[in-house]
């Protein structure tokens, strides 16, 4: 075989292998948090509400299947807001959030499963107070397929499970303390997802 033809050839066998090797295009979505609030309630004597002004929230995908995706929220603890100064500093505390050493509330998914045409349950370990366990986000979907839309989703947790035992003078809260994302997403590139149809 003569050496320019041999090269040819060569090439051909390497552009080959190089398309094979390359990843297949995958669904490439943004979470703004302008448009978008993470909230929390828990039940007391004297409402208890407010939400977090820093954050960030991801959603990857390795392939068009929901279930191979993995959602991480991060937090600031330190930018919790309920309107008074009072119950924010309270919150703050080592009593509670205890956001000078531990500055961030975490959730990382472990497992999303599709359990309606536009429900999910979304497994994963959640970390506040250094203390990291597994909790259960329960979002709903809108506007897939469509390039942009909203993740909504609640998760509930027992805030004495993770060390926060103390309570605040003159209000009496309750143990269970609930979280509510409204996220606002678009898909800045690749193919939309694929959902099961229900």
């Amino acid at each position: 075989m003569r050496l320019p033809t041999f090269c040819l050839v060569a090439c051909a066998l390497m552009l080959s292998a190089t398309r094979a090797q390359a990843p297949a295009e995958v669904p490439v979505l943004k979470i703004t948090p302008l448009q978008s609030t993470i909230d929390f309630g828990v039940k007391a004597s004297v409402p208890i509400k407010g939400n977090f002004n820093k954050w960030d929230a991801t959603l990857t995908f390795t392939s068009t299947d929901p279930s191979t995706g993995i959602f991480d929220i991060k937090i600031d603890a330190a930018s919790v807001d309920t309107g008074s100064g009072m119950k924010d500093d309270k919150l703050k505390s080592k009593d509670f959030f205890n956001a000078k050493d531990d500055p961030y509330i975490t959730f990382h998914s472990t497992k999303i499963v599709q359990t309606g045409g536009d429900t999910f349950e979304v497994d994963g370990n959640f970390t506040i107070r250094g203390v990291t366990k597994p909790e259960k986000l329960e979002l709903k979907v809108s506007g897939a397929g469509t390039g942009a839309g909203t993740i909504q989703g609640t998760m509930a947790f027992d805030r004495k499970d993770y060390g926060m035992n103390s309570g605040i003078p003159f209000i009496k809260i309750a143990d269970r303390v609930e979280v509510t994302v409204a996220l606002k997403g678009e898909r800045i590139s690749g193919p939309p997802m694929v959902l099961k149809k229900y």
